[in-house]
Order: C-alpha cells, then structure tokens, then sequence
C-alpha cells in the first residue's frame, strides 16, 4: 500500500487515549441499541415459538460474532492502525479491495447506519411524544449534528460520552433482567424441539439459519472497533481484550434480556403479541412489574441506547475517510488533523454532511437494507484476511492468534455466507445495488491513484 510522506514533529497525531474499559463502552454502545427491545420476537418468530431454540439462536450469534472478533483480533494486534477492515483488506488482498469497503462505507456503511438510528431515536419516543414525519427527520438533523460536534471537539470527549451514556442506558436493562429473572412468576419450556413438530433435519437447519441470521443483526457493528486502534493505548494486548470482553457481555445481556422476558409473561400473550406485530416484549415485561413508570423507563433505556449507538457510529466510521486519505486514496483534506482536539475534522463534518442528506432522502427501511448485505461482504473477506497474511506474512509478529484456527476461520466464513445468501435470495435488488456501490469503489480507487501519479504495485 502507498504509505504518505513522513510526518514532521510539528504535524499534528491522533491521541491514543483509548484502553480496555472505553474501546468495550465503544463497541457495547454501537452493538447494544434499540434492537435489544425488538429483534427477540423476531427471533423467536423465526425459531418457530420455541423460546428454547430461541435462546440457542442468541448463544450461536454470539459465538459467531465472538469467532469473527477473534479473527479480527489478530489482524488489529498484528497491524494496529487507525482504518480497520480498511487496512486489513488492502495488506491481505490488495488495496483496491481496501478501498472498495472503504468507499461502500464512506456512502453507505457509515452515513447510512447513523441516519439510520438517528431516524429511529425520535421514533422511539412517538408513544410518549407525538412526533410527524417531518419532526422525526428534524430531531434527527439534530442529533447528528450535536454528536458530531461532540466528537469533534476529541476523541476523549466522546469516549467519556460513550462511557456515561452505556452504563446509564446498561442500569435499565438490568433491572428488566432482574425483574423478569427473580421475580417472574412463569417457567418457560426451553426444549430444543419446534412448536409446528417439524423433524426433518434440513427443515431444522434452515429454521435455525434463519432464527440465528435475526439475532446476528442485533449484533451488528462488532467490526467497528478495530477502526479507532490507532487511538489505542497499548492496542496488541488491549485491543483484544476489548473485543472479547464487549462481545461477550453483549452476548450475555442478550441471552438474559429474553430469558427473563420468558419468565415474566406467559406464552399466550407473548404470541398474541407478536402476531399482531406489538414487538417490543421488554416494554411489557417493565409495565407488568412497573405500570406507567415501566413504560417510561424503557422509553429512557431505548434512548439511552440509541444515544450511545450514534456517538461510537460517529466516532468510528470517520476513521474510514481518514485512512483513505492518508494513502492518498481521497483529497488529502480528509487526512486533516484538528491542531487543538486531535481529531480528524474534516472527515467528520463530511461524513455530517453525507448522513444530513441521508435522513431528508429516505426512510428508515430503506437506510438499513444496503447496510447489511455489503457489510457481510467484507466481514466474511476481513475474516479470510487472517490465513492469507499468515501465508503472505508468517514472519510478523502476532502478540494475539485466534484460537482453535482454522475453524474459527471456518465457521465464521460460512455464517457470513449463509447472511449474504439469505439476503439474496430475500432481496435481490438490495442486493445487487450492495455490489454495484462497491464496484463504482473500484473505478474511483485507480482515478485517484492516476490524480496523485501514484505508481502501480
């Protein structure tokens, strides 16, 4: 890869402030959003009703998204550099492959995620607050703006305001844990066996797909740490151990969150709830224990955990643009460093930009449904990145290796498979669309090596 010229003293570095407690809230603070409150039903929808499949749907994504951090794990400790998959795929492949995920995450990745959410924050107060279509987008504006500017002014700023926001929004969804665990008066059935009957192997497997594709989704955004390691006090150990310590408390949150809405509703109303599409059961869990207070703390926890999801979003996808701009791969005006606040500017104010025109162009649907097809893309090439540099650089040193290779690799690439075919088959149009923006990626990756007369490798 074409590394820039040398910087002097005087130019001014990103700050490595970041350790083990805040690159955990980072990437807890993007995993755990609104869909904690959600996504169970449609999971356990898709399990057919069975709450015991359904809760083993849960354990498979998190072990899924703990072997795909693995993996990312000794490529962030091997290269710890500010860029992530960026990096990762330009050294194992090639940098055109770099930054084609790069430019699907400068146009859809990142503005896309964070329009996204920052559209859902103020829906999710519809129920308390009345809000029309015109309002939603508006707050929104606004969210994205003031968390920006947040950021902007360092990157401590915001790990401090990742930090607060995740364990104020965390406090919540433990005493619904609680709630539900201890004081729940229901024993839920939690046989692996489908309620329909169904004992056909390849019907059980594709059930269960299907019910572990859903919770994976829950789990989306566990790449996004690896972005900010450049920032990282001491990244070889600390970066490992964020990732394993944030996937392994988000799995747990997850798993418990749903068991304990299993005790404390019956079955009946948690199916006649779904049927007729009332998804968020946590709400009902809270009103069931709590009345009226109920319903405002969950209001309260999902915005505490949209909140803290668009500040890590913010903080980590700006990186991208910065990265490509430091190997000449955008103008270099997106490498620039703010003097006072240490932090890259003007990839933060663009990246503003792109989301601002995100939110007033489309709907929240619409924002999420290029997001995931794209992503798993490069999640399965960044995974198959670690055989390929063990091939291509045996010699570097590896402070972490992922364990139980190569089936770690291998398990992790056929569940990302598995996700890019679903999505597929569901959605063609998306689909293809999550393949064209990366190849248009392609064409604008050579025009820039042409601008700046960089030579070929």
């Amino acid at each position: 890869m074409e590394q820039p010229n040398k910087q002097t003293e005087e130019t001014p570095q990103l700050k490595k402030v970041i350790g083990v407690f805040g690159g955990s809230n980072i990437l807890i603070g993007i995993m755990i959003g609104s869909g904690i409150f959600y996504i169970g039903s449609y999971v356990l929808q898709r399990a057919h009703m069975s709450m015991g499949l359904a809760l083993l749907a849960w354990l498979i994504g998190g072990l899924v998204t703990l072997l795909g951090s693995l993996c990312f794990a000794e490529l962030g400790a091997m290269n710890p550099a500010t860029g992530g998959i960026y990096v990762y795929l330009s050294d194992a492949y090639s940098p055109v492959v770099g930054y084609m995920f790069n430019f699907q995450s400068m146009i859809i990745g990142g503005p896309g995620s964070i329009a996204a959410i920052a559209i859902a924050l103020p829906m999710a107060l519809n129920s308390l607050i009345p809000m029309n279509g015109l309002m939603v987008k508006v707050w929104a504006i606004a969210l994205i703006v003031i968390f920006t500017l947040i950021n902007y002014f360092g990157v401590d700023i915001g790990e401090w305001v990742q930090n607060v926001f995740n364990v104020l929004k965390v406090l919540p969804l433990i005493l619904i844990i609680v709630l539900g665990l201890f004081w729940g008066h229901y024993t839920p059935n939690l046989s692996l066996t489908p309620r329909n009957g169904s004992t056909s192997p390849v019907d059980f497997i594709q059930m269960m797909a299907f019910a572990v594709i859903a919770s994976l989704w829950a789990y989306e955004g566990w790449t996004n740490l690896n972005t900010v390691a450049g920032e990282m006090k001491n990244p070889q150990r600390n970066l490992p151990r964020a990732l394993i310590l944030s996937v392994g408390f988000t799995t747990v949150v997850y798993v418990l969150f749903n068991l304990a809405i299993y005790r404390a509703l019956p079955f009946g109303q948690i199916s006649r709830s779904i049927q007729h599409n009332q998804l968020y059961l946590g709400t009902a869990v809270a009103q069931s224990f709590l009345g009226q207070f109920g319903t405002i703390l969950v209001a309260i926890a999902m915005v505490l955990a949209m909140i803290s999801s668009l500040n890590g979003m913010i903080l980590a996808f700006a990186r991208y643009y910065y990265a490509a701009a430091k190997d000449h791969l955008l103008w270099k005006s997106f490498a620039h460093v703010n003097a006072k606040h240490r932090t890259p500017d003007f990839s933060l104010f663009i990246q503003m930009l792109i989301s601002i025109a995100l939110v007033m162009t489309r709907e929240l649907d619409e924002l999420t449904s290029l997001v995931v097809f794209s992503g798993a893309i490069f999640n399965c090439l960044s995974v198959l990145a670690v055989p390929m540099m063990r091939r291509r650089q045996p010699d570097t040193p590896r402070p972490y290796k992922v364990w139980a290779y190569p089936w770690t690799v291998i398990i992790a690439t056929i569940a990302f498979l598995i996700i890019l075919g679903n999505n597929f088959i569901d959605d063609p149009v998306t689909s293809i669309l999550g393949l064209v923006v990366p190849a248009i990626g392609a064409m604008v990756y050579w025009g820039f090596r042409k601008y700046y007369h960089v030579e070929s490798e």
